[in-house]
């Protein structure tokens, strides 16, 4: 699933007129960066939730043939946040197989991470049934956000709620895989925000990381696009 539903406040007056996944960086959409990767890892079907201007979304990606993939489309009425949004997709997620974990991916992050590493990820965490509900993609903290999100225990690869030995303290990359049970106590058409429900994960020790190393940026506003932009044409659209 790819996290399209957001407004872009930040990103005005961009996002005035287009959606934050169609803008464009190294001459394609941000959004187009990872339907390639998904596809060249492998996955087939991608579900896109959206809200704002979400039309122009559908009319942008259509059925996601030219991509190699088929695309799903999840739209809110209202905002539902990040686990709102989640759990409004559920179906189009799991197929009705309760026990079918996924990945989740923000639109407005730019990585090199190869999402081929995801798959394992997703068949560990079904062949645990239930025992680990997320496991995240951290990464390096960046300037703009120095203290971190979360502790990942270097030796078990457990988040923990904090600092102990050999753990590290970094950012959440907006990547994640998830277990539909995660979401089961998420009203529905109710906005409600992932962290509080990744911290009560945590805290029961279901949820797991792992250290992306590479290439990540949190495109958040005009000045960290044109950046982007400048970064992938000086280097033939790739990092």
């Amino acid at each position: 699933m790819i996290l399209a539903a957001g407004k872009g406040e930040r990103m005005r007056p961009l996002t005035d007129t287009c959606p934050k996944p169609l803008l464009r960086a190294g001459g394609k959409m941000l959004i187009e960066y990872h339907l390639e990767k998904l596809a060249h890892a492998g996955f087939t079907n991608v579900v896109i939730n959206h809200a704002y201007l979400g039309n122009m979304i559908e009319t942008a990606l259509q059925d996601g043939k030219h991509y190699g993939i088929h695309i799903h489309y999840s739209p809110e009425s209202l905002v539902l946040e990040t686990a709102g949004g989640i759990a409004n997709a559920l179906p189009l997620l799991t197929n009705s197989d309760k026990n079918q974990p996924f990945a989740v991916i923000n639109a407005d992050i730019f990585c090199d991470m190869d999402f081929s590493i995801l798959q394992p990820l997703m068949q560990q965490m079904q062949s645990n049934l239930g025992k680990t509900l997320a496991h995240l993609i951290l990464v390096d903290n960046p300037p703009h956000h120095p203290e971190g999100d979360f502790f990942l225990h270097g030796d078990t690869g457990e988040l923990v709620e904090s600092a102990r030995p050999n753990c590290q303290k970094l950012t959440f990359s907006g990547i994640g895989i998830y277990h539909p049970a995660l979401f089961a106590d998420v009203p529905p058409n109710q906005a409600v925000k992932l962290a509080p429900l990744l911290r009560q994960a945590i805290s029961a020790e279901k949820a797991t990381g792992s250290h992306s190393p590479g290439v990540w940026l949190d495109i958040g506003t005009p000045e960290r696009l044109q950046q982007l932009d400048i970064r992938l044409n000086r280097s033939g659209r790739h990092l």
